[in-house]
């Protein structure tokens, strides 16, 4: 019986691809211990930006979790997200004769003044007043900022698109929802 010839070596360790990697490049054969530390620092270089990547995470929720859902710090992210990011008055805020929306009116609601350049079926006619507080409850108000869903089970009409906010985002909105006066 002839003996089984293999082209390529059998890989059986971590040491042992590093170093077919080596021979591979022409680098050169590293020693057990070159390896070794090269995936303690691979390991601890991964462990250092988990650990910042969590430590990024965290204040923003105690942040969040010591205002309360009407304080200035999450009203003004509200506005932020409002006015900046977001830009809800585009659609939400009647226009005036230059198709401009004025503060007086800012986010009341009426008529839609978008129009699609092609046939959409299921267009908004008419946006909600959001002013003093979005229609619905608050509940129905996070649920559709966090999960693209309105109270009536069903995703906003176009042109809305689907939101998909954090709980933290969608309750600092809010906040900023009630504090304009209606």
């Amino acid at each position: 019986m002839k003996p089984v010839v293999r082209r390529y070596p059998v890989v059986t360790s971590e040491v042992s691809r590093t170093s077919i990697l080596f021979k591979k490049t022409g680098l050169g054969h590293p020693g057990v211990d070159t390896i070794l530390t090269m995936m303690k620092l691979v390991r601890i270089s991964l462990g250092i930006f988990l650990l910042f990547a969590m430590g990024r995470s965290q204040p923003a929720t105690a942040a969040h979790a010591k205002q309360g859902g009407s304080d200035s710090g999450a009203v003004e992210r509200g506005r932020y997200i409002v006015e900046d990011m977001v830009q809800c008055a585009r659609c939400h805020t009647p226009g005036n004769q230059n198709d401009e929306g004025e503060r007086s009116n800012w986010l009341k609601g009426g008529p839609l003044q978008i129009r699609p350049t092609y046939p959409v079926a299921n267009w908004a006619l008419v946006t909600p007043r959001l002013a003093g507080g979005p229609p619905g409850t608050d509940a129905d108000f996070i649920r559709l900022m966090t999960t693209g869903i309105a109270r009536t089970g069903q995703p906003p009409k176009p042109p809305m698109l689907r939101p998909h906010m954090t709980r933290a985002d969608a309750e600092a909105v809010l906040a900023y929802l009630k504090s304009l006066k209606y």
